[in-house]
């Protein structure tokens, strides 16, 4: 099973799934600059500082309103599909792991 998992229907993307298992040095930054929202991991040494900072104002139309959610316990089986709600994917998602989604429909089933 791969740690970070791109899903996509053609050119679209559909969601981004980061695994409880997923560790790197540093910080990753998993969403495309074209996204309204980051999804990023960071794993920095205790005393490790970032200062005060604000972001860069990007003006943005945002049309859906999308998700982002961390399972804490359990699994669930999240259903992807394309903006015509057809079935694309699944994909059964544990305790820890992440998933935003990022365009088209989606449906859940808890395991």
């Amino acid at each position: 099973m791969k740690q970070i998992e791109r899903i996509t229907h053609g050119d679209k993307l559909l969601a981004i799934v980061v695994r409880h298992d997923f560790h790197r040095d540093g910080i990753e930054f998993f969403t495309p600059g074209e996204l309204s929202q980051q999804l990023a991991y960071m794993n920095r040494p205790k005393g490790y500082v970032i200062p005060a900072h604000i972001h860069n104002k990007v003006v943005r139309n945002v049309v859906y309103t999308q998700e982002t959610l961390g399972i804490k316990s359990g699994s669930v089986r999240g259903d992807l599909y394309d903006n015509d709600c057809e079935y694309v994917s699944s994909r059964t998602l544990g305790a820890g792991d992440v998933i935003l989604l990022a365009g088209g429909g989606h449906g859940f089933e808890m395991l």
